[in-house]
C-alpha cells in the first residue's frame, strides 16, 4: 500500500492560532424523494484524521446524505463542505479529495482487477508507472494479487468490495467515504478491509463511513454520528455519544426510541405447539 501524504490541514483564526478545517461541513441539508423527506435539515461537523461512523436503522437516510456530501446526488437545500470545499460549487476540486465506495457499486465487470485499477488511475491523472506501482501495492495489501488477472464480474462480493477500496485509495485521497462496506462480506475479506483503513487513518486522513452493526462502529470509530428519520440525534465522541450506557448499541436504541419496544404476545402463535 503507497505511504500517504500528511492530510491534515489548518487555517489561522482571528486571534492568529491554528484550527483545523473539519474534513466535512453540512449546513441544513434537505432532501425529499416526492411526500418522502429523506434528509430533515441536518447539520454535521466531521473533524479531520478520525475514523468516523454515521449510523442508523434502515431508511435512516445514510445513503442519502453521503450521497450528497460526495457530489453524487444534489440537495434540494443546504450547503457542503469537503476540506473548506464547497462540493457543488467547487466539484472538481472536491472529487480530486475524496474516495467513494458507495453501497450497490457498479464496475467495470470486464476489466481484471488490475485493469480496473490501471483504469482508474489514469482516470485521476496519475502517471501510468505510479499507477502500476500503487496498484501492486494495493493488490497485495488487500489480499488480491493472485486474483489480479481475474475478470471482475467473476469475482465474489468480498473481492468486489476489496477492489473497489483498492480503487477509492489509488489516488490517496484526503476523505474516504464507505457505505456500508462490510455488508456481504466474509470474516477474513472484513478483517483485511479493517486493517488497511486503520492504517489509512493513522496518516491523517479521514474515513467516513456508515453501517447499522453498533458492534462494528465501537470497535473501529473513535467518532460517532447517529441519525434516524432523516435526522441527527446525537453526533461527537464515541464516549460522549455512548454517554452512561453500557455499549453504544443500548445507546444507539434510546436515540431512536428503539428501547422499550415490546414484542412479547404479539407473535404468541410462533414457535406453538404442531
Amino acid at each position: 500500500m503507497p505511504e500517504h501524504m500528511e492530510h491534515t490541514e489548518s487555517t489561522e483564526s482571528t486571534d492568529g492560532t491554528a484550527t483545523s478545517v473539519p474534513a466535512v461541513r453540512v449546513e441544513g441539508l434537505w432532501k425529499r424523494f416526492g411526500d418522502q423527506i429523506a434528509v430533515a435539515g441536518i447539520d454535521l461537523e466531521l473533524p479531520a484524521g478520525k475514523f468516523i461512523g454515521l449510523v442508523g436503522p434502515n431508511g435512516a437516510g445514510k445513503t442519502t446524505t453521503l450521497s450528497m456530501v460526495t457530489g453524487l446526488l444534489r440537495p434540494d437545500m443546504g450547503r457542503i463542505e469537503v476540506g473548506g470545499h464547497d462540493v457543488w460549487r467547487d466539484p472538481v476540486e472536491v472529487k480530486s479529495r475524496i474516495g467513494v465506495l458507495p453501497e450497490g457499486l457498479r464496475l467495470f465487470e470486464r476489466l481484471s482487477g488490475r485493469e480496473l485499477l490501471a483504469y482508474t488511475g489514469r482516470l485521476r491523472g496519475l502517471p501510468g508507472a505510479e499507477v502500476d506501482k500503487r496498484a501492486t501495492q494495493l493488490l497485495d495489501v488487500l489480499d488480491l494479487a493472485g486474483a489480479q488477472h481475474k475478470l471482475v464480474v467473476d469475482y465474489s462480493t468480498g473481492m468486489r468490495k476489496k477492489i473497489g477500496l483498492a480503487a477509492a485509495l489509488l489516488h490517496n485521497p484526503e476523505v474516504l467515504f464507505l457505505d456500508e462496506p462490510f455488508e456481504g462480506v466474509d470474516p477474513v475479506s472484513a478483517q483485511t478491509i479493517r486493517e488497511v483503513l486503520v492504517r489509512y487513518t493513522r496518516s491523517g486522513a479521514t474515513v467516513v463511513f456508515s453501517s447499522h452493526v453498533m458492534e462494528l462502529v465501537e470497535s473501529l470509530c473513535d467518532w460517532v454520528a447517529v441519525m434516524a428519520a432523516g435526522r441527527i440525534r446525537a453526533q461527537g465522541t464515541l464516549a460522549e455519544v455512548r454517554g452512561e450506557a453500557p455499549s453504544l448499541q443500548s445507546a444507539f436504541l434510546a436515540l431512536v426510541g428503539a428501547g422499550g419496544r415490546e414484542t412479547s404476545g404479539s407473535l404468541d402463535w410462533l414457535g406453538g405447539t404442531r
